[in-house]
């Protein structure tokens, strides 16, 4: 859809995009001017595989400071990006057949790095009536005797959901009773949520050992085009992590690195001015989301996006008498008439629903609100 925006902006159309997974603010001036430092000094040969030892130790005090979580730098693997992170892991873990369980909806690269690693998804469907939360049921009702790995966002990505603390612990119970199943727990949006502070499921110490936490820097620094991402896990994952990345991508860039140093170590004053600013729009576009009749949504408690439920489009015509049958009908349907670019949910595992982001300006997303509505009132 992004792609899509894109080339009808090219033709002069002004689309309003919705659609991109990225913060909408400039790096902080402080990390550039690391990243022009590193340049000055000379950080322009090859990095160590898994990261500078001074990025790693940066990770290992954050996540003692802020998630008061005990880590070495033997068990912290930097990568390109967290998406990496994700890759990685899956391919060092998943053999051919073994199942990877992933509550739906879930980040669309989710199950296609299953399907590189030869595994098989398992999908355990939520609705927003649950927040899109899964039940210790639902997850115990999952496993069988081929599980290797349950896989999950908090907050997440495309509904903003956030696990509290008590809600992880119901899980934590259930993975109690299963020894060989591993987390992977991505917290990429850890710090752009609006609850008291993020709950990470590695604070359980029954089941710390087998937690992969993947996290990075680009939603919160704002700094999604300087490929930077991280886990940090038990020693022989990391080094099955250490050892995949030498064989491919190798060291991150290493002004990259130099930079994420800093971002850590220089606290989180440019972190909660964004928080701020996302706040607002949070409530801004709810308000505007339940102004529009058939769209029926639910305030997310983290990440920046909504992802209400659109079905009772379905069926509808447009003036050309094109039936919406789906979610990506309608929006493309949005794009092409309201001038709108937003994601549709079958991409995410629920077809009921689109996804918004609200990384943009008041303005932007007011006006685009205002023309979504427009458009889908004309559907018959």
């Amino acid at each position: 859809m992004t792609k899509l925006g894109r080339e009808l902006a090219a033709k002069g159309i002004n689309i309003i995009s919705l659609s991109i997974g990225e913060p909408d603010f400039n790096t902080p001036d402080h990390v550039k001017e690391a990243a022009k430092t590193a340049l000055d000094e000379n950080y322009t040969r090859y990095s160590p595989v898994p990261g500078y030892p001074e990025l790693r130790q940066a990770i290992v005090n954050k996540l003692k400071t802020e998630n008061n979580l005990d880590y070495d730098i033997s068990q912290i693997v930097v990568s390109t990006g967290a998406k990496q992170s994700l890759s990685n892991v899956i391919l060092t873990l998943i053999n051919p057949g073994e199942e990877v369980i992933i509550p739906t909806p879930y980040w669309v690269s989710y199950s296609e790095m299953v399907v590189l690693a030869e595994g098989k998804s398992v999908f355990i469907d939520t609705t927003i009536e649950s927040d899109f939360k899964i039940t210790p049921e639902q997850l115990e009702a999952a496993i069988t005797p081929k599980s290797k790995l349950f896989m999950f966002s908090s907050p997440c990505n495309p509904t903003g959901t956030v696990y509290s603390r008590e809600e992880l612990a119901a899980l934590v119970m259930v993975f109690e009773k299963y020894p060989d199943i591993y987390i992977l727990s991505d917290e990429i949006y850890e710090h752009i949520n609006f609850v008291d502070q993020h709950e990470s499921i590695a604070q359980f110490d029954s089941i710390k050992d087998r937690v992969i936490i993947v996290n990075g820097f680009s939603k919160a620094f704002a700094m999604t085009g300087w490929r930077l991402g991280y886990i940090a896990a038990n020693k022989e994952i990391a080094a099955a992590n250490d050892k995949m990345q030498g064989q491919t991508t190798s060291g991150t860039c290493s002004i990259s690195q130099r930079a994420g140093i800093v971002a850590y170590e220089s606290g989180l004053e440019t972190v909660l001015e964004m928080k701020k600013a996302f706040a607002r729009r949070r409530q801004l576009v709810y308000e505007l989301l339940n102004d529009i009749p058939g769209v029926k949504t639910n305030l997310p408690d983290g990440a920046f996006y909504f992802f209400p439920e659109i079905s009772s489009f379905f069926g509808k015509k447009d003036a050309d008498g094109n039936v919406i049958k789906d979610s990506a009908d309608l929006a493309l349907y949005l794009l092409n008439v309201g001038h709108v670019a937003t994601v549709g949910g079958d991409s995410f595992g629920n077809n009921n629903y689109i996804r918004l982001s609200y990384a943009a300006s008041d303005e932007s997303l007011i006006e685009a609100l205002r023309r979504i509505k427009e458009a889908l009132a004309k559907l018959s």
